[in-house]
């Protein structure tokens, strides 16, 4: 079966996602006449979940839903915006820290974490060689700025028969706060004790060395324009924009490349072992078919919505994303969450009230 992937280029021209329509009934005279303003949502976030929301936003409003209107602007941009109350929901694939989640509660009250996929995040690089093999010691290495060029000897020692060039290494790496930099960045501290301790795990590091740029739009469209180019972006990123993507070796010492089925497989210990507040992280899984550098994306929203009809409404959408609307996961190369962290997700979202009351 062919599947159809949207255009990450034509998610990249335009960052602000926007999806209009109104419900429409039946008149007596047998014209159609909207019935009723249609709902419209706000969110902002991850750049990771873009693609995927694209579809499942669409998708929604085509069937009666609300209108959403999506802006692909970092997962620390959405936490930010979430917290001032500009959006309904922020996207983020990173958890909120304890500062976060403090500042968060002093503005709007709890909040409450509903993951809604689960991706690879692609170590891209820009080289004239196939299947590229890395580890996370010589990535950890590559983003200290401790190597410098493609044929240093450990890149050599990892790709033994392989004629690699004499290329400066060009680190690309986020240049605002990003859920994908938190994946990265746990795997790397994950494996390597120098980067956990010099650089350590977060949605926004002190980056070594590397140049930014903004969103896995703009990190992937950099590597792909500069020769000797690596950086990190979710894996639609890559094969939509035939950037080639590193063998990581895995916890289970299997150099494996990205793939919805690796992503799965690392978050299978997670999706059974899922903690109350629903914030697991599972970087350098085991298993060999595990991909190491996956996580899980989760819409952040207030557990009491003020607001009756957008509250009924943001109710309704979070409960289409995590259930029917996992099944445009698996072709846009995301994982869909597996049906225990979907019964997760409900019974979350079933805690959230509307003016202090259980929506009717």
């Amino acid at each position: 079966m062919k599947i159809r992937k949207i255009s990450i280029a034509a998610v990249a021209a335009a960052t602000a996602l926007s999806i209009a329509a109104c419900q429409k009934a039946e008149t007596p005279s047998g014209t159609t006449a909207a019935t009723s303003a249609p709902v419209r949502l706000q969110g902002a976030g991850s750049t990771f979940d873009t693609p995927l929301f694209s579809k499942v936003f669409d998708a929604y409003q085509k069937i009666g839903g609300a209108e959403v209107n999506y802006q692909s602007i970092g997962s620390g941009g959405g936490v930010q915006q979430l917290t001032a109350g500009v959006v309904d929901f922020g996207a983020s694939d990173f958890p909120l820290n304890d500062e976060q989640t403090r500042t968060a509660e002093a503005a709007g009250g709890p909040v409450v974490h509903v993951p809604v996929t689960m991706g690879a995040v692609s170590v891209g690089y820009n080289l004239p060689v196939d299947g590229l093999k890395l580890d996370g010691e010589t990535l950890s290495d590559i983003y200290l700025g401790k190597i410098t060029k493609w044929n240093a000897p450990k890149i050599a020692a990892l790709n033994p028969g392989v004629k690699l060039p004499d290329t400066a290494v060009a680190v690309v790496h986020r240049a605002e706060g990003s859920g994908t930099t938190f994946i990265f960045t746990s795997y790397l501290a994950a494996v390597s004790p120098e980067w956990k301790s010099k650089v350590g795990a977060a949605g926004s590091v002190q980056w070594p060395t590397g140049v930014g740029a903004k969103g896995s739009e703009g990190v992937s469209g950099q590597v792909m324009n500069t020769p000797g180019g690596i950086g990190y972006f979710e894996m639609s990123y890559a094969d939509q924009n035939h950037i080639k993507s590193a063998l990581l070796k895995n916890a289970s010492g299997k150099f494996v490349a990205p793939s919805v089925k690796g992503a799965a497989d690392a978050g299978a210990g997670a999706a059974a072992n899922m903690p109350a507040d629903l914030k697991a992280i599972f970087v350098n899984a085991p298993g060999d078919t595990s991909y190491p550098i996956s996580g899980f994306s989760w819409i952040v929203v207030f557990k009491d919505q003020k607001d009756a009809t957008k509250g009924k409404a943001l109710i309704d959408l979070l409960k289409y994303v995590v259930t029917d609307g996992q099944q445009f996961a698996e072709p846009l190369e995301y994982a869909p969450l597996p049906k225990p962290v979907q019964d997760l997700d409900l019974k979350a979202i079933s805690t959230m009230t509307i003016a202090g009351q259980p929506p009717k």
